[in-house]
């Protein structure tokens, strides 16, 4: 193999390059601004490294975000010209290494599934796959949400409150009601398999409510009057030039009520009229037919999809 170096990127130097790449496997324009931005609120939780040749011509890079202090998700890049010279085996044996020695013990890698190549490399490391995702669009200037006023309306009627987290005031208290909804929704989504997303109330907390994407007022949930019980949420955000939907849950008792269809009708609403954008984002789980069924519903269409590989660390 050509002697390379593996260097810390210099984001005045380095990230117009970076974001193009990032562009690339995301399949998403992101500025070299943004990138800046994003690093800078995040530089404590992120391990990167770039590849250059002697010539200082720039090969690839790595780029780990650490979940928590056991997992964490990883981007490894090498320029399609300059593959199969062992410069992508370099870069990943020491990105595992970086990752050893900040004591995480699990690695993620999402893969786009037409990308047999990148499939291979990540099973001969030790991946093996964990989900398989259908990201999802819509476009907001066709999507007709006259429909469901009636739906809305005789959900009201039956005691139904629609708000946000803004409108609630976003205290602790509210927090912790948003929690526990996202929290036992989550555990209810096909494929989780139990595992949870968050540690605890403090890690949701840290890990959203005190993200800079998180918006109280694109927070929307569902109470039900007669009980004060949180029974149904949908959370979107803005990123880049498009708004994404992060998660629409039901508690399972009130289920079969179209409460799902409902509230993601106010977050779109959100989207469209506040945010200002002309499109939303989403993905989900292959296997979770029920939430693919509704946005096909509302006139989303399916893009390419990704696999989620993970690697235990022993």
């Amino acid at each position: 193999m050509k002697p390379i170096t593996l260097r810390p990127t210099e984001p005045e130097q380095d990230f117009g390059q970076l974001a193009a790449w990032f562009s690339m496997l995301e399949d998403d324009a992101l500025s070299e601004q943004g990138l800046k931005e994003y690093y800078e609120r995040r530089r404590e939780i992120i391990i990167q490294r770039i590849a250059e040749n002697e010539e200082g011509e720039l090969l690839g890079f790595y780029w780990v975000c650490f979940n928590n202090a056991e997992s964490c998700n990883i981007d490894l890049f090498v320029k399609s010209e300059q593959r199969r010279q062992g410069f992508g085996k370099r870069l990943y044996e020491d990105l595992e290494q970086s990752v050893k020695t900040a004591q995480a013990k699990e690695i993620n890698v999402t893969i786009i599934d037409t990308s047999s190549e990148s499939r291979i490399f990540a099973e001969q490391r030790g991946f093996s796959e964990r989900w398989h995702f259908i990201p999802m669009r819509l476009n907001l200037e066709t999507f007709d949400d006259r429909p469901y006023d009636d739906i809305i309306a005789k959900l009201k009627r039956d005691g139904f409150r629609f708000t946000s987290m803004e409108e609630l005031g976003d205290t602790e208290e509210a927090q912790h009601h948003l929690y526990t909804l996202n929290d036992e929704t989550n555990l209810d989504v096909p494929g989780r398999n139990g595992e949870r997303i968050w540690s605890s109330f403090d890690d949701f907390q840290k890990r959203v409510c005190q993200m800079d994407w998180y918006k109280p007022d694109g927070q929307k949930v569902v109470i039900d009057t007669a009980t004060g019980d949180w029974v149904a949420m949908s959370a979107i955000s803005r990123f880049q030039n498009h708004a994404y939907n992060l998660h629409t849950g039901v508690d399972r008792r009130y289920r079969g009520r179209k409460l799902a269809q409902a509230v993601k009708v106010t977050a779109l609403r959100y989207a469209r009229d506040v945010l200002k954008v002309n499109t939303v984002h989403t993905d989900h789980n292959t296997i979770n037919q029920p939430i693919i069924a509704i946005d096909h519903k509302f006139g989303y269409i399916e893009m390419p999809g990704t696999f989620v590989m993970k690697k235990v660390l022993v």
